[in-house]
């Protein structure tokens, strides 16, 4: 399963603080696809999901400031 959390238009740390959340509501194995433009969002999203021993499968710019991380839950 994967979900989709959106959080264009918001200022950090908000994406990364939507991202801690949405991630308590999906199952081990599912996937959470993060959808934001806030650039210190490129650097916290990642490293939070390293250190909370999730797996980032797949990061990618979609235009000048905005990105889309998946990160596959623990």
């Amino acid at each position: 399963m994967k979900k989709t959390l959106e959080v264009m238009g918001m200022v950090c740390p908000f994406p990364l603080v939507e991202a801690k959340e949405a991630i308590k509501d999906i199952q081990s194995g599912d996937e959470l696809e993060v959808q934001f433009d806030c650039t210190q969002g490129t650097e916290s999203i990642p490293r939070w999901a390293a250190e909370a021993g999730h797996e980032v499968t797949a990061y990618e710019q979609l235009g000048e400031a905005a990105w889309t991380i998946t990160i596959k839950k623990k």
